[in-house]
């Protein structure tokens, strides 16, 4: 079976930290899988709030998951803090890739990478709007 490959650009214009929880530690005593794609989720929160928007309100837009792929690299362990890592690629009429690394802050080592893809959406009509403006503005040298 072919494994997922996940590359990332040199750099990633955003980062925030979250220390890892009792609740976000499985049986085996490292990072839930399940876990993971919720600290995913609050950074990805964190970082269109960086922009200027919420992920409910982005020029009137709203954004909703399209897919989702990651790929681990090592254990996370309960009292960890973790920096994520992540910056938006790939534009399309109505949506990107956005892209993230997981470290552990105090060795560096990265733990998990992945993309989210995220489409712009009018929740009150039930449709995909077009990338507003004002989110592509932030990212001007990306395709």
């Amino acid at each position: 079976m072919a494994r997922i490959k996940i590359e990332l650009p040199p750099a990633l214009p955003f980062a925030t930290e979250i220390p890892l929880l009792l609740s976000h530690i499985n049986n085996f005593n490292h990072l839930d899988n399940a876990q993971l794609l919720g600290l995913v989720s609050e950074a990805r929160t964190r970082f269109v709030k960086s922009l200027g928007f919420s992920e409910d309100d982005v020029e009137g837009a709203g954004v909703i998951v399209a897919d989702a792929a990651l790929q681990y690299r090592s254990e996370a362990f309960h009292g960890e803090t973790l920096v994520i890592e992540m910056g938006a690629t790939e534009f399309s009429d109505f949506g990107c890739d956005l892209v993230w690394r997981m470290s552990e802050k105090s060795e560096g080592r990265e733990v998990a990478r992945g993309k989210t893809g995220i489409v712009f959406y009018d929740y009150a009509a039930r449709r995909k709007m077009p990338v507003p403006a004002g989110f592509r503005r932030h990212f001007p040298s990306v395709g």
